[in-house]
This record gives C-alpha cells, structure tokens and sequence, in this order.
C-alpha cells in the first residue's frame, strides 16, 4: 500500500511539474500487469516547440529530484520531438504535437486504463475530528493599568 501510495505521488509530481510548464494534452495510461507492460504508468503530453518539450523534461527532472527520484534512462532531449524519461514504475513521454500524432501511444495502449491527470493529484488528507470533548479555556482576565497622576 504504502509503495503505491508513494508511485501516485511521484507521478502526481510529473504531472505538476508538465502542467507549470503549460503542457498540452497531459493524460496518464494505467497499464495492466499482464499487457506485457514493462511500467505502471505512461505519463504523455505535448509540447509546442523544442525548447518547451525540453523545459518541460527540465521541469519533471527537477521536481522528482526534489523527491529523491533519479530518471533512470532518458531519450531525445536534443531532438526534442519525443522525450522520454524512465523513471521504472512510470515512464513520462513528451512529445511535439507531430510526434505524439505519429505514434499515437494512446492507440498501441488502447488496452491501459486512460486515467484524468486529477485522479492522480495529491488530495488534502482529511482532517479527523476531535474524539473528546476538549475543554475551552476562558480568557484570561485584563490587567487593570495603573493611571499616572
């Protein structure tokens, strides 16, 4: 549980770091244990030229850095018309909007769960009520201030 737990983070974090980026299209696929799949996650969206599909590579790097996460194996940052970044248990695509067409990864996984980024967004922890009546206590009464004569 708490692997999994840890995972939605980690890609709830490559999910933020695309979108302060303005990626386009950001959709994340669940891939099922017996596809074949070699990950969990796909994480894939677009960018508009080569130096947003790198800034937006950067971005992810830096973010799960932060966490502890190294990118395992990368491809095609100097093309920047497909990156993409192996992090093992999910593995963030970036492509140019003619690149993502192309491939189309989305119909090769038609078989993977096709998840909305928010899914997988940290949510607040809900904060649990107090059990026991607390006891409230009353205010503390005013000094009285001495007048100067």
């Amino acid at each position: 549980m708490k692997k999994k737990d840890d995972l939605k983070l980690q890609v709830s974090e490559a999910i933020l770091a695309c979108q302060d980026k303005q990626a386009d299209d950001v959709t994340v696929l669940e891939l099922e244990k017996d596809s074949g799949a070699f990950t969990d996650y796909f994480v894939m969206c677009s960018g508009t030229n080569p130096r947003q599909i790198q800034a937006i590579a950067d971005a992810v790097d830096e973010r799960l850095e932060a966490l502890g996460l190294r990118v395992n194996h990368s491809e095609g940052y100097k093309q920047a018309e497909w990156v993409l970044l192996d992090y093992v248990d999910f593995v963030i695509h970036i492509f140019s909007e003619k690149a993502r067409q192309f491939y189309d990864l989305e119909r090769l996984w038609k078989s993977a769960k096709r998840l909305e980024p928010a899914e997988l967004l940290a949510k607040p922890k809900p904060r649990r009520a107090a059990t026991a009546k607390t006891k409230t206590a009353s205010p503390a009464p005013k000094k009285a201030r001495k007048k100067k004569a």
